[in-house]
Parts: structure tokens; C-alpha cells; sequence
């Protein structure tokens, strides 16, 4: 399903940042900071949500990580891979744009927590997809975990933060994207892992970045921006696009060409502790079905991830 990382040779010096030690370390290091900053996200997302719509929120991040990365895009000039042009539009397309729009249509209607205790599907997805279509092998604790991942996740969408038995739609939505995300780490893992990370996400957003554009071109956002009182919730769209969408896709592509895409979607088993501390701090409620439904999530992943 994915690259393993290549080592280097017995000559080489065990004391060197390249040992396999010292790069399994940088990336728990690296998958700590990334759980941080995407945890973060989903508050941001609420709180970006009290001015602007979920379609400027979803393709406005993108087009700012898209600004972000725009000085070195220019300056890489003819160096673009534009042989990788499809897995580049793809790993765009489904892991960054389409996801985008539908975490800020969902986080209009859900607690942030909740959105964030949702995302920690994506390891599930990563692995099934990567069984699927990319020929991996799964063992039989892995499919529990699979089907553990599932009842978690269909316990959050079919049922309310109190405890009653409702359709919640929205929290559907959150599921579609990391269904995306898995197709995404797939990609990344298996056709530009061997892309250093600044260019392989740089160019990922080069794809997108005009497109959403084209997204945020038929939205009032021009209006929204110059209205009293949006200073606060354009610098948290800033944050999240340059940031969470830019900075930390570097980070998190550095951890897959460090160790492997199941091991970077496993950023997931920490986000939701991060996204549920930012809403009790931001006075969202949690209910048991949140808390039962994200064990179960979680267990499921840890299974899928267990040797």
C-alpha cells in the first residue's frame, strides 16, 4: 500500500539525523504538531463561520495556502513535476479542496469537537482504500478494526449530541471527507513520496489554488471581508489557510516520506483530543454519544494500525 522509507547504508554514521532511530522520532515529533495546529483547525473553522459562508471558508483557506506557496512556485519555474500533473490534481482535489468545503458546510451545523472526533476516520479509510485499490494486505484484527471504525462512526451520525436516534446529516459530510482523505494519503504515499515535501505540497496547491478561486470568485467575499467586525474571523481564515492548509501539509507529507501514510493518518488519534479540549474551552457541550462514539473510532484505528 505504501513506500516504505529507504535507509541508509551500513556506512553511514548511526549518530546522523538519518538513522532510522532519529527519523521515527522526528516524525512523532512532526505528528504531534500537526495533531496541534489541524486540531486547532476545527475551532477556527466555527469561529471563521460567524462571518464568512461555508463556500468562502472551504475554498478561501485554499486559495491562501495556494498564496502561500505562490514566492516558491515562482521561483521553482520550469523544476514544476509537471509529469505528476494527475496524482498533483488528485491529492489536491481530495485532500484539500473538496474536504475543505465539506468540514465548513458541516461546521455551520456541528459542535467543532464533534467535527474533529469524526476525522479520526481517516486512518480507517487510508488502510481500506489502500487494501482495495493499491493491493494491500490486511489481517484479520485489522478487518475488526475496520468494522470497530465503522459502528463508531455511523453511532456519531446516527446519533444526536443528547443521545437521540436522528439522521445527522452533517456529520455524514465530515465522513465523505475523510473518505477523500484516505484516497489523498494513498496518492501522496504511493506517487510523490519520493518528491521533497515543500515541492510535493506547493505543487498539490498550485493544482487547486485557482480553482478555488474561482469557488471564492462567485461568493460576496470581497463584501464580507471590508464589513465592520470581520478583522477577526479574516485573520482565523488567514491561520487556517496559510497555516493548517499550508505550514502543516509540509509537515505532514515530511512524516509520510519519513515512515508511511498509515503512519501519518494515525495524526488523527490526536486530533480529536485537541479539537474536544478547544470546544469545552470554547463552552460546546460533550455528551456520552461523542465520547462513546470517538472510543470506538479510535479503538478501531488503533487495531487497524496494530502489527
Amino acid at each position: 500500500m505504501t513506500k516504505p522509507f529507504t535507509e541508509r547504508s551500513p556506512s553511514a554514521s548511526a549518530s546522523t539525523p538519518t538513522t532510522p532511530s532519529n527519523r521515527r522520532l522526528l516524525a512523532w515529533l512532526l505528528l504531534i504538531l500537526v495533531a496541534l495546529i489541524w486540531g486547532t483547525s476545527f475551532i477556527l473553522i466555527k469561529h471563521s463561520l460567524g462571518v464568512f459562508s461555508p463556500m468562502q471558508v472551504g475554498t478561501g483557506r485554499i486559495f491562501l495556502a495556494f498564496l502561500f506557496f505562490l514566492p516558491y512556485l515562482i521561483m521553482l519555474g520550469k523544476k514544476f513535476p509537471r509529469d505528476r500533473w494527475l496524482p498533483l490534481l488528485g491529492s489536491g482535489m481530495l485532500g484539500y479542496l473538496i474536504p475543505a468545503v465539506l468540514f465548513a458546510t458541516a461546521g455551520a451545523h456541528l459542535n467543532s469537537s464533534l467535527a474533529g472526533t469524526l476525522n479520526a476516520l481517516s486512518p480507517l479509510f487510508t488502510f481500506l482504500i489502500g487494501v482495495i485499490l493499491f493491493r494491500g494486505r490486511a489481517k484479520l484484527v485489522q478487518v475488526g478494526g475496520i468494522l470497530l471504525g465503522f459502528a463508531g462512526s455511523v453511532f456519531l451520525v446516527f446519533f444526536s449530541a443528547t443521545g437521540s436516534f436522528s439522521f445527522n446529516g452533517y456529520a455524514f459530510l465530515i465522513v465523505l471527507a475523510t473518505l477523500c482523505y484516505g484516497f489523498n494519503i494513498n496518492i501522496v504515499s504511493r506517487y510523490l513520496s519520493d518528491l521533497p515535501a515543500l515541492l510535493s505540497t506547493a505543487s498539490t496547491f498550485a493544482m487547486v489554488g485557482p480553482i478555488a478561486l474561482l469557488g471564492l470568485a462567485t461568493t460576496d467575499f470581497p463584501t464580507r471581508v471590508a464589513a465592520p467586525g470581520s478583522t477577526p474571523a479574516l485573520l482565523m481564515l488567514l491561520t487556517l489557510g496559510m497555516v493548517g492548509s499550508g505550514f502543516a501539509t509540509i509537515l505532514f507529507n515530511r512524516i509520510i516520506q519519513l515512515t508511511s501514510g498509515v503512519f501519518a493518518s494515525t495524526v488523527t488519534y490526536l486530533i480529536p483530543v485537541v479539537a474536544v479540549l478547544w470546544g469545552l474551552f470554547d463552552g460546546e457541550p460533550l455528551h456520552w454519544p461523542q465520547v462513546a462514539g470517538m472510543g470506538i473510532c479510535l479503538l478501531g484505528v488503533y487495531l487497524i494500525n496494530k502489527k
